[in-house]
């Protein structure tokens, strides 16, 4: 089998190294061969110098003509394996199997799309550490049922690409739009808890807030019933703030995070709000796993605990 690794890229010389290097250690089988496709959107830096460096074929998007959906086919359109393996280029694998973890759920070829666990690291943000363990469980679902899936981690089926590219009109969520539309056709949706990889996030509150957004534009475009009310927005920014208050406050961090915290809700709740502005209803599965707080009484547990260590990759 061929994989074909998709990533997109711009201004990304800081973190691509580390996911270039962490796929390269790969434990691979035999039978199983990858190529790399970076995709980049007008880096001013050494980027795309560095992924060809390190072995990777590097394609060009004007930045005028970037679409998170249009950089992806085009990815797709040169790629040749049977997987295509999406990944941002600011995110690195955790464990050296990540690759085998991400394709073993294709056995089932009712399955179109595997999406995999996501988890910050020490410069993370606390409140994207709480989203991070929201959004990406410790326990796997090979059939879940609703669209919800992140392609920052994430592969599908190249025959069904075909069939059914990336929407490239959307503001963003170009991804949950593909599963959502998969899954009506009948295909499957596998999330792998332990295909994991670590996502670095190191956005401006303004960055944050343009993020959410977006992403809010793009939702209502897929669903056109969603909404996001003024009493939506005060009342998930009071729950989730005062949530993560209470989580800080129990791990010891409350002084250091209280106003990273309330910056961050802030800019996703008010990003949220001003991209949701019409009438409708968002279906209460997605309502739940992007807006509402975690559960007060779970724990965060180190990645480590969940796993063998020797399967861990030691970056320098």
């Amino acid at each position: 089998m061929l994989c074909s690794i998709v990533i997109r890229s711009h201004n990304e010389e800081r973190h691509i190294g580390r996911l270039l290097d962490g796929i390269n250690r790969q434990q691979l089988g035999p039978d199983l061969r990858i190529e790399i496709i970076v995709v980049d959107s007008g880096s001013s830096d050494s980027t795309a110098s560095i992924a060809t460096m390190m072995g990777a074929q590097v394609l060009h998007i004007a930045k005028d003509d970037f679409t998170f959906g249009r950089a992806l086919n085009l990815g797709c359109q040169a790629a040749k394996g049977e997987i295509l393996l999406f990944a941002s280029a600011h995110v690195y694998p955790y464990y050296k199997d990540w690759i085998e973890k991400m394709l073993q759920p294709f056995v089932d070829k009712r399955v179109a799309l595997v999406y995999g666990r996501q988890i910050g690291n020490e410069i993370t943000r606390f409140s994207e550490h709480e989203i991070f363990t929201k959004w990406f469980p410790e326990l796997s679902n090979y059939n879940q049922n609703s669209p919800f899936c992140n392609n920052a981690n994430c592969a599908v089926r190249r025959s069904l690409w075909l069939d059914q590219e990336f929407d490239e009109n959307l503001t963003g969520l170009e991804d949950l739009d593909w599963a959502n539309k998969i899954l009506k056709k009948g295909y499957k949706i596998v999330y792998e808890a332990e295909a994991s990889i670590v996502h670095v996030h190191e956005e401006t509150p303004i960055k944050i807030r343009n993020r959410y957004e977006r992403e809010a534009i793009a939702l209502k475009a897929i669903m056109p019933n969603v909404h996001f009310t003024k009493t939506d927005f005060l009342k998930l920014l009071i729950s989730n703030t005062v949530s993560d208050w209470l989580h800080a406050l129990r791990l010891g961090v409350f002084q250091k995070e209280f106003y990273g915290i309330m910056v961050f809700r802030w800019m996703q709740f008010s990003g949220t709000f001003r991209g949701h502005r019409y009438k409708g209803g968002l279906t209460s599965h997605l309502r739940d796993r992007f807006y509402y707080p975690n559960d007060l009484n779970r724990k965060r547990k180190d990645i480590k605990e969940l796993r063998p260590d020797d399967k861990i990759i030691e970056y320098s």
